[in-house]
């Protein structure tokens, strides 16, 4: 819930000033490894809606953008998709890798208009 209205409140304050009313569209990026739960973040997302918060309305859609998680061994440079944020790499077993993604939470983009 508090992640969400986060969300909402960036956005909410971004878009006032973009001189939008209304928000019909928030794009958010959310890693796998990132701790956060799409389905909770959804949830939360459909409660503020129905409640009116800051510039939603009924209409105004979340979409996920879910980035899978990569790593590569800095020893063999093999890129794998790891389970955790430390690794061994699968291939040469070695704990040299680096996390390229997949720890992303963040607002990619929203779409608004100066209509209600």
């Amino acid at each position: 819930m508090s992640l969400m209205s986060e969300v909402i409140k960036i956005v909410s304050e971004d878009a006032r000033l973009q001189g939008f009313r209304k928000v019909d569209k928030i794009d958010v990026i959310v890693g796998d490894l990132s701790n956060v739960l799409p389905d909770a973040l959804e949830l939360a997302f459909y409660y503020f809606q129905k409640q009116g918060l800051e510039i939603l309305d009924e209409t105004t859609e979340l979409h996920i953008i879910r980035e899978k998680a990569k790593a590569k061994c800095q020893t063999c440079m093999f890129e794998f998709t790891p389970d955790y944020r430390l690794a061994l790499c699968p291939k040469c077993r070695l704990p040299n890798c680096l996390l390229i993604s997949g720890e992303t939470f963040r607002v990619e983009s929203y779409e608004g208009c100066d209509e209600q």
